[in-house]
């Protein structure tokens, strides 16, 4: 077995690429607009999978974009994507200087969670061992729900 995608339906193409790209840096590998279907599929790779992902297709995000507006509530039985980055305060920072809120604070230098604009949860492990406590992150409360 193959893991090849998680798919995620999005309510505005450009809010949910101005997030996943330029705020996560996750880099557009493909897109396929189906006029019969009415749909748009964008395929999204996180920049150290993105030559992996064009050679054999795994492991990428789809974001689906049904052209007939819908009313999507927040899955929380859907769970969440998870990407492993290399300093998750400086991850972090970068998002939070972006306008995204830190929903949960890596508070113990391992862990954090945002959302997107369509309300999907986005853990954030840190690679490797975890960072020492740091401020502000470590006294940092929470915000919402993840």
């Amino acid at each position: 077995m193959q893991y090849l995608h998680t798919m995620v339906r999005i309510s505005d193409i450009d809010k949910s690429l101005d997030f996943y790209c330029n705020k996560m840096g996750m880099v557009e590998t493909a897109r396929r607009e189906d006029e019969g279907g009415r749909y748009t599929l964008i395929f999204l790779a996180a920049p150290d999978d993105e030559g992996r992902a064009k050679a054999d297709k795994a492991p990428l995000l789809e974001l689906t974009y049904n052209w007939d507006p819908e009313e999507y509530g927040e899955g929380r039985n859907f769970g969440h994507l998870a990407f492993r980055v290399d300093d998750i305060y400086a991850t972090c920072q970068r998002l939070k200087d972006a306008g995204v809120t830190i929903n949960r604070p890596p508070r113990d230098g391992r862990m954090a969670f945002v959302r997107s604009p369509d309300n999907i949860s986005i853990e954030l492990l840190q690679k490797g061992d975890a960072l020492e406590n740091a401020e502000p992150w470590a006294s940092m409360e929470n915000t919402g729900h993840w």
